[in-house]
């Protein structure tokens, strides 16, 4: 999974992203310091783990990962290749899902881009250049298509939705405000697209220390920006920039220390990867043994042949079953024989839909 870190010059955004990769990309008091992409990548906290590879006292522990991208701050003109703008939107073109970093606090030795603190402001000024570019790629689509459109009943289809999804990219609205396409075929077809303004968004709302104890409740910033993303199904979450960055260099005890101290139960970085997980669909199963303990990140909904294909091809192209047990039973149990023993361990086809914490042994023969 690949996430994109975006916001206006001086947000925090370049902090947030040192924080959550301690990979130390500069961070500056002034717009363009981040001109390449910076690219970190973190391991997802799961506590399961460990407990399963000291069950199976396996010599190597793997998390699943996410990769960060630290993207050049953007201003107005960026479609048309302003300041950043044409690395930018390349650079964005190419992640899974976009984390919007949005100031929600006041700090006058903070130089903000436009001159005063208005998130609402910031976010349209960043969608606004996504969908430009957006109506870019749309209207060459819609030249292409129309050629061909008067002889033939799919591209008719494909040219009536998307001069549809142009017209409303037109009313300032993002693609994935959308709800036009007529069935999963087009829906398919407009995803194919590759619109900017379709990846999902999480909301990064960063805002001071004072705000980070009730979760920005008091922060009418923040208020503005929940409703904001509540309209286009997008995730929020708090975080304090500077605070990620000061307990990104803490062991883990001092951490947790730190958090209840501040009156919070999780850093930045957890509530992300929950956000993460939740706004694509993901899950993680595991697999466990004396070699290797690791968590494998697929979508929901997918099957165990193909959750075996994430592992090696040959695993889905020679599936014959997956040997299944919940996590906690394992744990439970101490021991896979004892979940045998029990009846706990599933034998499952192709048909069977994995779940978050399946613990799973795939048989197959190539």
């Amino acid at each position: 999974m690949k996430l994109g870190i975006v916001g206006l010059p001086n947000v925090g955004k370049s902090t947030l992203f040192n924080s959550l990769t301690k990979a130390g990309a500069e961070s500056a008091n002034y717009p363009f310091c981040t001109i390449d992409p910076n690219i970190g990548v973190v391991a997802v906290p799961d506590e399961r783990l460990s407990k399963l590879a000291a069950l199976y006292n396996s010599v190597k522990v793997t998390p699943a990962v996410i990769e960060f991208v630290d993207i050049a701050g953007l201003v107005k003109g960026a479609s048309k290749g302003e300041g950043l703008g044409n690395q930018f939107l390349a650079n964005i073109r190419e992640v899974d899902a976009i984390v919007h970093v949005v100031r929600c606090f006041e700090d006058g030795n903070v130089i903000h881009v436009d001159g005063s603190v208005d998130p609402l402001r910031d976010m349209e000024t960043i969608n606004l250049e996504l969908i430009f570019s957006d109506i870019e790629i749309l209207e060459r689509r819609i030249a292409k298509t129309s050629k061909g459109a008067r002889n033939d009943k799919t591209l008719a289809k494909e040219l009536a939705l998307l001069q549809k999804v142009k017209a409303h990219l037109e009313e300032g609205k993002t693609a994935r405000t959308f709800d036009g396409a007529e069935d999963e075929e087009e829906q398919a077809y407009l995803e194919s697209c590759n619109l900017l303004t379709l990846k999902p968004v999480i909301y990064a709302a960063n805002v001071s220390e004072d705000d980070l104890a009730d979760d920005g409740g008091s922060n009418a910033y923040v208020k503005n920006v929940r409703e904001f993303a509540a309209l286009e199904h997008s995730e929020v979450f708090v975080i304090c920039a500077q605070i990620e960055q000061e307990i990104a260099e803490l062991e883990e005890e001092e951490k947790k220390m730190f958090l209840e101290d501040l009156g919070i139960t999780q850093s930045g970085l957890d509530k992300l990867i929950q956000a993460s997980y939740r706004l694509l669909g993901l899950l993680s199963f595991l697999t466990a043994g004396e070699k290797e303990t690791r968590a494998w990140t697929i979508k929901a909904g997918t099957k165990a042949p193909q959750a075996a294909g994430k592992i090696h091809s040959d695993f889905e192209r020679g599936f014959i079953r997956a040997e299944v047990i919940y996590y906690q039973d394992l744990l439970d149990c101490g021991s896979i024989a004892a979940a045998k023993a029990k009846g706990l361990v599933g034998s499952e086809g192709k048909e069977y839909v994995m779940k978050d914490g399946d613990v799973v042994e795939f048989l197959f023969n190539v």
